[in-house]
């Protein structure tokens, strides 16, 4: 029996009965202190049942005083059961997905600390909060009239970086008529847009990431961005983008505009193709345009009479009025044709075309002996597919006409100097329409053939810009 000791000469502790001892006199004093241990441990339990009967009733007056709180909060609880069950399926299709940005979001954090650096054969993760990339895909060849329906609206992943690459978030797009000749299946200076690939357009972007010589993140860039929220640039299409200055201090949309392409269109135009003299006639059709607005400005610059002419009164106001024409001719009035004529009593020495078709063919039959033809568009011909029109006026008149591409003047640091110089002097003024949405491409790009915008016409494409 456990607990039984020995007083021989030192406390031993014996397995055996009491009266077993006894009989076999191995010890003279027995001791069977068992009962005090379990009452000790009774003690304890006792002890213990009371810190719990004390801790009970903390609880239950923790319980007391949340059952009010309970009973509020039962019926919304009711309320978000069903949503709760509704939810579930969602949640367990997303948790694969949910693993795999927190993978991801580590490895960024890993990239970002500079860690992989080291190892060039792990990709550059493109930011976690741009999972996809929204894009307009040629679906259709328009014939006629650009809609939705010729376009699809795509999401596409953003890849990682591979060498030479860069990643640019499009802020701006600029919406020009040429984005409908390469909607065509017609040859041109670019080949046209494939079926199936993203829309082709001029852009102004943020880079976000990169591997590219000479870019890093953060700098501002101009480029063939195309209808999407990011343009995953490729290393042989670097060449095709250009780092813009931030000492110019303009707004984003007029480095689309008078300090952009337009702008150096215009520039080119009458100073290469066709130059402008003091006292000479310039005649620019789309006069209220991007392009023809800078163009008329920069003829009063160099000293010209300058005719604009445009659609609507309010339009030839605004040349008149704002911008410094000395006469403006509406082409929407019935009698246009003899206000041209007598706007141009001296003949036209250079013509700004922009236009074609009748307004160009009116304009050519008031050009004087030797005059100059700066050929930038033909506007009225993209929507209809006609060819241009008949020129023959040239031979007899021995008229120049050029055309010109502005991809032809590569070296354009100081013709952008030139224009933000007469921008900030006031000597040259600009005006952008803006309208939002990438989605709305379609419609924003048909209001440069139906004359419902203003100076130049842009797209917004990241609404924080």
């Amino acid at each position: 029996m456990r607990g039984l000791t020995s007083r021989v000469r030192r406390r031993r502790h014996f397995r055996a009965p009491p009266a077993k001892l006894e009989k076999s006199r191995r010890c003279d004093c027995i001791v069977a202190d068992r009962g005090s241990r379990i009452a000790d441990r009774g003690s304890r339990i006792a002890d213990r049942g009371s810190r719990i009967a004390d801790r009970g009733s903390r609880l239950a007056d923790r319980a007391s005083r949340i059952a009010p709180r309970a009973s509020r909060l039962a019926p919304r609880a009711s309320r978000l059961a069903p949503r709760a069950s509704r939810l579930a399926p969602r949640a367990s299709r997303l948790a694969p997905r949910a693993s795999r940005e927190c993978d991801r979001g580590a490895l960024a954090a890993f990239a970002d600390a500079g860690a992989c650096r080291p190892f060039p054969f792990l990709p550059k993760v493109m930011p976690m909060s741009t999972p996809v990339n929204r894009q307009l895909r040629l679906k259709a060849r328009p014939d006629g009239r650009v809609g939705h329906e010729h376009f699809t609206l795509a999401e596409a992943p953003l890849p990682p970086l591979g060498p030479g690459e860069m990643l640019v978030r499009v802020l701006y797009l600029s919406m020009d008529p040429t984005n409908r000749v390469w909607m065509s299946d017609i040859p041109q200076y670019l080949p046209p847009v494939a079926i199936g690939d993203v829309m082709r357009a001029l852009g102004i972007g943020r880079v976000v990431a990169s591997n590219a010589p000479g870019f890093a993140e953060g700098d501002l860039v101009q480029g063939l961005v195309g209808w999407q929220d990011y343009a995953h640039v490729r290393a042989d299409e670097i060449a095709q983008y250009t780092k813009l200055p931030a000492a110019l201090g303009l707004p984003l949309p007029r480095l689309l505009g008078a300090c952009g392409m337009s702008g150096l269109t215009a520039y080119y135009g009458l100073t290469e193709i066709a130059p402008v003299q003091p006292g000479e006639t310039l005649v620019v059709s789309a006069a209220a345009g991007s392009v023809g607005s800078v163009a008329g400005q920069i003829g009063k610059i160099h000293g010209a009479r300058v005719v604009g002419i445009a659609g609507g009164a309010d339009k030839c106001r605004y040349l008149t009025d704002e911008l410094g024409f000395d006469a403006a001719v509406d082409y929407k009035s019935d009698d246009w044709k003899r206000a041209l004529k007598d706007a141009t009593p001296d003949g036209v020495h250079v013509s700004f075309e922009n236009v074609g078709g009748e307004i160009m063919r009116a304009v050519l039959s008031r050009m004087a002996i030797g005059g100059r033809v700066a050929l930038c568009g033909v506007i009225a011909n993209y929507n209809s597919g006609r060819p241009t029109d008949d020129v023959s006026v040239l031979i007899a008149k021995r008229l120049t006409m050029r055309g010109f591409l502005i991809l032809d003047y590569r070296k354009s640091r100081e013709a952008i100097a030139t224009l933000a110089g007469w921008l900030r002097d006031g000597r040259l003024k600009a005006e952008e329409t803006v309208a939002d949405g990438l989605t709305n491409a379609p419609d924003v790009l048909n209001r440069l053939f139906d004359g419902s915008h203003r100076g130049k016409l842009v797209l917004r494409v990241d609404p924080q810009a």
